[in-house]
């Protein structure tokens, strides 16, 4: 593999993902009062009850789905399956080189922010999540971190991308 700029932007995007990610997991796990099964923790209002910061840890995936799977079942869903997903579209972004930038910043986030999950589910057995938001029911998250918002921008970005380019290649 050659060292290009485009694969240090792919590799800085990367590593930005990933360190934001995890000072702010670092500051949660330091700073607020987790969620256990004999306390509900602590809950910091940000802006009134709409944005709320607390400490949960998720031994699942997205919304804890997987947390109630047997434990090999769970490695293989939660570690391995992730982990060669991740390999084969950084292997895909390094090597095709017709990937357009807003593409290629949306993989990159996707892998810092999937590196970043599974980080934690190796040293810490589950993800720290510590995010909110409540729109008075109009609209309402499940708890999430920043990893899960640099893979959601990832996807909301290529699905973005890909209309576009449906779209043009419909006018021509």
């Amino acid at each position: 593999m050659k060292f290009t700029k485009r694969t240090l932007y792919i590799f800085l995007v990367i590593t930005i993902t990933i360190v934001v990610d995890q000072v702010s997991k670092i500051i949660v796990r330091e700073t607020i009062e987790p969620r256990t099964e004999i306390s509900i923790g602590e809950r910091i209002p940000v802006i009134e009850d709409m944005f709320i910061l607390m400490n949960v840890e998720n031994t699942g995936a997205f919304l804890g789905m997987g947390s109630d799977l047997n434990p090999t079942l769970r490695l293989i869903v939660l570690l391995i399956l992730p982990i060669v997903v991740l390999g084969f579209v950084l292997r895909h972004i390094l090597t095709d080189k017709t990937i357009d930038p807003w593409s290629l910043f949306a993989f990159s986030s996707i892998i810092g922010g999937g590196i970043a999950n599974v980080y934690d589910r190796i040293v810490y057995g589950s993800v720290t999540d510590f995010f909110y938001i409540d729109l008075g029911g109009i609209f309402r998250t499940g708890i999430f971190n920043m990893a899960d918002v640099s893979v959601t921008t990832g996807m909301f970005i290529l699905l973005f991308v890909s209309l576009s380019k449906k779209k043009k290649k419909e006018t021509e």
